[in-house]
């Protein structure tokens, strides 16, 4: 434990550390329980925390990960954004997933003082303290836009930023990244600079950067493939097809288990998806179903309880080329999400 840890401006001697962590298990509010669970396990003689997966791309699962390498995280994250001790910082994510994990494991081991709010959608509202570091997920990133100024330096993670969403953040002074990375890889180890460009920034703006201690390269479907001995014992082999642009920086193309082969031509539903995002305000999403002409077509299932009728003009607007123009559109009511609000979108679709 860094000596300048705190919580809620509260310094900790061990024995009274002890004692804060025991009053957070019997809270009445389930996220300050799960903080106080997560602070005992981690100070406790086992090498390993047990952490649950999103179960975004699969079934989720309980995996094991190593303090040490959590630590080394930490450490990269802090020389990364250059992040030293004292800095005040939010936790607004639920300490039951790495993300909010990690951010307890950084104020710990960088000695920040970390504040505990419930993790809701506008964690921002209501606060009147400013804070150096936080991370959100874009769902509350969309939410927190016009108090935003309150946090000098943010992390958005566990999903894509939207175009919508990309743009509000160009006329914030929060410095904002984007971050690549899985529960497997111990949150990022990537980042993306989304907004405040400056001249030199223009020709990286789609580009991810790795941490240090990183090696990255592509397997023979063009998916990412992680070195990081520092963060995991094992090399990681991901199925998001990237372009790599040089040995420390990459572009994000889409999913590998999302591309669909409409008549050999190869569609990438996120790069569709970003393009329809300037149409349509409803949560969306674009998949490919059989098909007895094309192999697989392309259809648009839009979360809604009303019919979408798109012209071709429409999708015109959009810069859709005729391969990229869904076939079919269909309307859902909601969609079928992970326990951390990622849609699932093959459980989604057999709704249809």
């Amino acid at each position: 434990m860094h000596p300048s840890f705190k919580i809620n401006n509260n310094s900790f001697a061990t024995t009274s550390f002890l004692k804060y962590i025991e009053g957070l298990i019997v809270e009445e509010e389930l996220y300050l329980q799960e903080i106080g669970l997560f602070l005992k396990e981690w100070i406790n003689k086992e090498e390993y925390v047990t952490v649950r997966t999103s179960g975004s791309t699969g079934v989720p699962k309980e995996i094991q990960l190593s303090k040490q390498h959590m630590i080394n995280s930490a450490l990269a994250t802090g020389a990364y954004f250059n992040i030293k001790d004292n800095t005040t910082a939010l936790l607004c994510l639920s300490a039951n997933y790495i993300a909010g994990k990690m951010m307890l494991v950084r104020a710990i081991v960088l000695g920040w003082d970390i504040h505990l709010v419930s993790p809701k959608l506008n964690p921002l509202q209501g606060i009147e303290e400013s804070y150096d570091f936080c991370a959100m997920v874009p769902l509350q990133v969309e939410e927190s836009i016009a108090e935003l100024s309150k946090v000098k330096k943010l992390i958005i993670g566990g999903g894509v930023v939207s175009p919508i969403l990309n743009q509000h953040l160009q006329s914030v002074n929060t410095d904002c990244f984007a971050t690549y990375g899985m529960t497997e890889t111990i949150t990022h180890i990537a980042v993306k600079k989304i907004n405040n460009f400056i001249d030199s920034d223009s020709n990286a703006k789609s580009l991810y950067q790795i941490l240090s201690n990183i090696t990255i390269s592509q397997d023979d479907r063009d998916c990412l493939v992680i070195e990081a001995s520092s963060v995991s014992n094992d090399i990681i082999v991901t199925n998001d097809i990237v372009k790599l642009h040089s040995s420390t920086e990459f572009e994000w193309l889409g999913r590998y288990d999302n591309v669909i082969n409409s008549g050999g031509i190869k569609l990438f539903p996120e790069q569709i998806e970003e393009k329809l995002s300037q149409l349509i305000k409803n949560r969306f999403f674009v998949i490919g179903i059989l098909d007895d002409k094309l192999g697989e077509k392309l259809i648009l299932i839009i979360e809604s309880d009303f019919e979408f009728i798109i012209s071709k003009s429409d999708y015109k607007a959009c810069n859709l080329n005729k391969f990229e123009v869904p076939k079919q559109i269909f309307t859902l009511p909601s969609f079928i999400e992970t326990l951390t609000g990622k849609v699932q979108r093959k459980k989604t679709l057999a709704l249809v």
